[in-house]
């Protein structure tokens, strides 16, 4: 795993710390792998997996992709926005019929914390093979 991936896994599970992220990790002593829960960080390079101390590169966190948003997820986006309707479209959040044409960073604050609490990779970690896609596991 390359440091920039390093980085942008560390960056995204540290903003998801408070919402309960589950992920895949391997485990070296029971030479196998194991779904847990992060509690927390061991320097930089280190995440506790309940209680067990792992290596970032053996860690994947299960996330949904922006498309797999529902119906009901996108009105909640709606309502946190005070948008009459959006659409999720090519990975944009596209306004519609709508006389406001802005965000207030508290929208964005709130929309940004809403997004992380669903476990929603908003920063394109499934592409790269640094998360799983958990549409249809039941994970959460």
């Amino acid at each position: 795993m390359e440091q920039e991936d390093k980085e942008l896994l560390l960056k995204d599970l540290c903003a998801r710390l408070p919402y309960g992220v589950k992920c895949k990790y391997y485990d070296y002593y029971n030479d196998d792998y194991y779904d847990g829960n992060i509690c927390g960080f061991e320097r930089q390079e280190y995440i506790q997996i309940d209680g067990v101390c792992i290596h970032i590169e053996e860690v994947k966190p299960y996330l949904f992709p922006l498309s797999s948003m529902t119906g009901e997820q996108l009105f909640e986006v709606q309502e946190i926005l005070g948008k009459n309707e959006i659409k999720l479209e090519d990975g944009f959040l596209r306004i519609v019929d709508s006389d406001r044409d802005t965000i207030s960073y508290l929208e964005l604050h709130a929309l940004l914390n809403w997004f992380y609490k669903n476990h929603f990779d908003i920063y394109g970690l499934i592409p790269k093979g640094l998360a799983i896609d958990a549409t249809g596991l039941n994970i959460y």
